[in-house]
């Protein structure tokens, strides 16, 4: 079970209390082991020299007879006083306490021989006498006696548990102060998170389903530095929100592109099964005319040729979108244009041809056959759009990684309006559906589609008297 709070500022402000109070209590435990290890060194040397003062050479000269524990008591600002005979341990000469400065008491003899057991000659030692702490150490005197003197660890002990509690109320008294402090500071950091998280809230509730949407919602430029945590979030959210926005737009550029083909698509299949439907009726009402029945077949054929052409296209469309692979063989690519500008001499003679082909055969990997349909439509389109006398260049070269297939003329070019949607589908240079110019409007997109098929690329620039269609396929 997960007993931290959930959100990111309580979190935060928990963590810092805790670092806090931990870094209190070490602190605390630290300087209480020094204090104690200090205050015990000095109650160590004053038991030391009270032992001095107590067994020392003038001592021996001022009282040559055995001292009482009373006399060395007075003489000493010592709590504790034991003596014994040297080389009798066991049989001390008794021992007192002093309880103020006007008041001895003696110890029992079971309290005298637990301190002569418990002292050491070379080391201070802890013993514990009528509910008191003394600090012990026993020395030998000239007279032939054994003292042992003792101070008590009252002060001592006074002294740790005041310092103790200061420390307890200086930790409880900081953790207070942190945890207002960092509450206070963590919300004000965490302003520019929350801000991103009113950002990105804020574009969840568009609706963003259908229709032309934008995402106008971004992080400012302020929350956005690199350098920074929230920054990087405030950044990666809005490069997050550029692709939806632009995923967006190509969606609904792409319904409208559908709208649009099938709008086109239908209105290119209408005008040959219109055809087809008049001649048949015309064909039903006069059924003894050989020559109306004959002209109304005719005509059928015709208009059924056209509208498989154009199914055959948008089949091809299809495929080519879906992403249906090609035929991948060594195509050559001079003898496809030769062949390409050899049927187009005959079909349209009051143009000039022309060719600028390299000495050596240019070879591609691919699918002949559609690469002489890209071929085959580039020249139809000068064909088709250009006046009797125009002169159509085709080129072939080749480069590091690519092959650049170049048809120009120098017709009179490609409207404005024209020129940047030449490869969309169903574009055509008159708004009217008339056949004269040329077909359905698909020519070109085939062209950009199966270009696009090999790897490559097709573009046109054009300007009047300057047309020219290039198509880059990798080598």
């Amino acid at each position: 079970m997960n007993l931290l709070p959930r959100s990111l500022t309580s979190r935060l402000v928990v963590t810092a209390v805790a670092l806090v109070a931990v870094v209190g209590i070490l602190v605390a435990f630290s300087a209480t082991l020094v204090m104690r290890g200090i205050l015990s060194d000095r109650l160590d040397g004053q038991v030391s020299d009270a032992l001095r003062r107590a067994t020392g050479p003038s001592m021996a000269v001022r009282s040559p007879d055995v001292p009482t524990p009373e006399e060395t008591n007075r003489l000493l600002p010592g709590s504790l006083v034991v003596i014994m005979p040297t080389t009798q341990p066991s049989s001390a000469v008794g021992g007192i306490v002093q309880e103020d400065t006007d008041s001895l008491t003696d110890l029992s003899t079971s309290s005298t021989q637990r301190v002569v057991a418990v002292a050491d000659r070379r080391t201070p030692h802890s013993i514990k006498v009528n509910g008191t702490t003394y600090r012990v150490l026993q020395d030998d005197d000239p007279r032939g006696y054994t003292f042992i003197v003792g101070l008590p660890t009252d002060d001592n002990d006074n002294t740790l548990a005041s310092l103790i509690s200061t420390f307890a109320l200086l930790t409880l008294l900081g953790v207070g102060i942190a945890g207002v402090a960092g509450t206070w500071l963590v919300r004000r950091q965490l302003q520019p998170l929350h801000a991103v998280a009113e950002a990105a809230r804020e574009v969840a509730t568009q609706d963003l389903s259908t229709g032309e949407t934008t995402i106008s919602t971004r992080v400012p430029d302020e929350l956005t530095d690199d350098e920074t945590e929230v920054g990087q979030v405030g950044a990666a959210l809005n490069t997050l929100l550029d692709h939806v926005d632009g995923a967006l737009a190509a969606r609904h550029r792409s319904e409208q592109q559908v709208r649009q083909f099938v709008a086109d698509a239908s209105h290119e299949l209408r005008t040959p099964l219109s055809t087809i439907h008049g001649y048949a009726e015309l064909s039903r009402r006069t059924p003894e005319d050989p020559e109306v029945l004959g002209t109304a077949l005719n005509k059928v054929e015709t208009e059924a040729g056209r509208m498989s052409a154009l199914v055959e296209d948008l089949l091809l469309l299809a495929r080519l979108d879906s992403g249906r692979p090609l035929v991948r063989e060594e195509v050559d690519l001079t003898r496809l244009l030769l062949e390409a500008v050899a049927d187009a001499r005959v079909l349209a003679p009051d143009h000039h041809w022309r060719f600028g082909l390299p000495d050596e055969p240019v070879t591609v990997t691919g699918d002949a056959a559609r690469l002489h349909q890209v071929v085959t439509n580039l020249l139809n389109n000068a064909r088709n759009h250009t006046p009797a006398g125009t002169t159509v260049t085709v080129r072939v070269s080749t480069g590091d990684d690519e092959v650049r297939i170049e048809v120009h003329d120098d017709g009179p070019g490609l409207p404005e309006d024209i020129a940047y949607a030449a490869f969309e589908r169903f574009t055509r240079g008159d708004s009217s559906r008339t056949r004269a110019s040329g077909g359905a409007g698909l020519g070109l997109s085939l062209v950009s589609a199966i270009a696009t098929a090999h790897g490559g690329t097709a573009e046109v620039v054009s300007q009047p008297g300057d047309t020219t269609f290039v198509v880059r396929l990798p080598r």
